[in-house]
């Protein structure tokens, strides 16, 4: 048997990572068998409810998590990487519960198109700060930062995941679990 790079107990299948920010969401993949994490785009951010950059649809998906799901379809992935914006001391704020709420609409979205990746919360702390030095380094000028610093961020959430997925032998990160929502009559 060939080492195809994926663990066993792990499936064989891409991976997206996903750097979501107020503005923009930095998109990246990896191949089938998870080893490299590549910047695919940056999608503009559609705030839910906000009017901004087009409403939600009348499913209630916007376009920027419309544009993911179509990656996820187009790439067969396995897995979706959310990176998980914590402060330096581990605590949550008002950024992570931004991420949540977007993971769960993904995950919902995903679900109702019949797809079954899974959406997986990643810490991503100090993700961004590495992306502009790893741009500057590279000789990348601050301001032509902007138009790849989302997808250079969502690279290394990938590449963090897919390197603890090597290390463990399992999934990254934490599961986002499908609620189903019922009507409550309020």
């Amino acid at each position: 048997m060939t080492d195809t790079g994926t663990e066993p107990g792990l499936p064989r299948g891409a991976r997206l990572g996903v750097d979501v920010g107020m503005a923009r969401i930095g998109l990246a993949a990896s191949d089938p068998d998870g080893l490299v994490a590549t910047p695919v785009e940056t999608v503009p951010r559609v705030l839910a409810g906000s009017g901004k950059q087009g409403s939600p649809s009348a499913e209630g998906t916007t376009a920027d998590v419309k544009r993911i799901v179509a990656e996820v379809v187009e790439r067969f992935a396995a897995v979706v990487y959310v990176g998980l914006p914590r402060h330096l001391s581990g605590k949550e704020g008002a950024a992570t519960a931004d991420a949540r709420r977007f993971a769960a609409r993904l995950t919902v979205a995903l679900a109702a198109v019949g797809e079954r990746a899974e959406v997986r919360l990643v810490d991503e702390r100090m993700t961004t700060v590495s992306a502009h030095q790893a741009l500057h380094a590279a000789g990348r000028k601050t301001k032509k930062h902007r138009s790849v610093i989302d997808q250079a961020a969502a690279v290394i959430i990938l590449q963090s995941a897919l390197d603890a997925e090597r290390a463990k032998g399992e999934r990254a990160g934490e599961l986002v679990e499908v609620r189903t929502v019922h009507d409550t009559h309020e």
